[in-house]
């Protein structure tokens, strides 16, 4: 008897420890947050540009918190807006996402999309996110109205980077740009972005929804001072430990010490090596709507103000 009483205080014990474990990670998940880089990658003598990267909105209509706090972003006053991808999380989320960013439409901006903008979310085991990516894709759900999203994008004035270059300027700022669809889906074309970068312009920037090393690795020997990318949710439920938090995984090939934040690309390299771009990983916004948990990894925006290299 004294055995049984023992295993099961232990099993309350245990019970107690994992229900307030789900608590908190729940709570987590809507405690959103603004990060912010400062990246000198602009040519001498020129004014600071303010970017602001959303990616994994994962807006459904309900998520009420969530979209306030999207609208308060246009109090940082960007410059450019870059939406890395998975906005959508619902099929009726396209006018809500709009809605919510709001002002920020009005600012110059450029997007690509994500698996979640294509398919609806299922559900998912919550230890798949400290799992290796097992390779399964969830295509078998019905589509997204992805085409509405990216019609109400452009019609703001957003450039549409699905597997393009473009170019814009921002201010006195020249950009570059090159885009690819999803890699998690396998629909990046990187031949049709390829090339080395416009030599005439005041900065180049590459985007990708997923941080996939051959999309990486091609961006930085093209010549891209930075690349901005999202999808990992910055590991989703990390490791807390002294001084930060270690990420387990990041669905997709990238090491999980670049799940989120600043970087260089490829890692251990410096600005100034040929075929070297600063990377910025962002831990995106939201989850999948089954699994709204994050653990030491709050939900974010980033905030990168660009600097003159010298």
């Amino acid at each position: 008897m004294g055995f049984l009483r023992t295993l099961l205080r232990t099993a309350a014990l245990g019970g107690t420890a994992g229900a307030a474990v789900t608590s908190y990670a729940l709570w987590e998940a809507r405690q959103y947050t603004v990060r912010r880089f400062d990246v000198r990658v602009l040519p001498a003598g020129s004014r600071p540009l303010r970017v602001l990267h959303l990616t994994d909105i994962h807006m459904t209509p309900g998520q009420r918190r969530k979209q306030e706090w999207l609208r308060s972003l246009a109090d940082l006053r960007p410059d450019l807006v870059v939406d890395t991808g998975d906005n959508l999380a619902h099929r009726d989320a396209v006018p809500v996402v709009l809605d919510s960013l709001g002002p920020l439409l009005e600012v110059p901006g450029v997007f690509v999309h994500g698996s979640n903008d294509y398919f609806e979310p299922g559900v998912r085991n919550p230890l798949g996110y400290v799992l290796p990516d097992t390779g399964h894709r969830y295509t078998h759900t019905p589509q997204l109205p992805w085409r509405d999203l990216s019609a109400g994008l452009t019609g703001a004035g957003w450039l549409d980077l699905t597997n393009r270059r473009s170019r814009l300027t921002v201010g006195d700022t020249t950009i570059a740009f090159a885009g690819v669809d999803d890699p998690h889906l396998s629909y990046d074309d990187l031949p049709a972005v390829a090339g080395a970068v416009d030599p005439a312009a005041d900065l180049r920037l590459a985007v990708a929804h997923a941080p996939y090393l051959r999309v990486l690795d091609q961006f930085a020997a093209d010549g891209y001072d930075a690349i901005l990318a999202g999808h990992t949710h910055g590991g989703q439920v990390r490791l807390p430990l002294p001084g930060g938090s270690r990420a387990y995984a990041t669905n997709c090939d990238l090491e999980p010490a670049r799940a989120r934040g600043l970087h260089r690309h490829p890692a251990g390299s410096r600005p100034g090596d040929p075929g070297s771009s600063w990377l910025e990983v962002s831990a995106g916004i939201g989850t999948n709507p089954y699994t709204r948990i994050r653990v030491a990894c709050r939900p974010e925006a980033v905030l990168l103000t660009l600097l003159p290299a010298a």
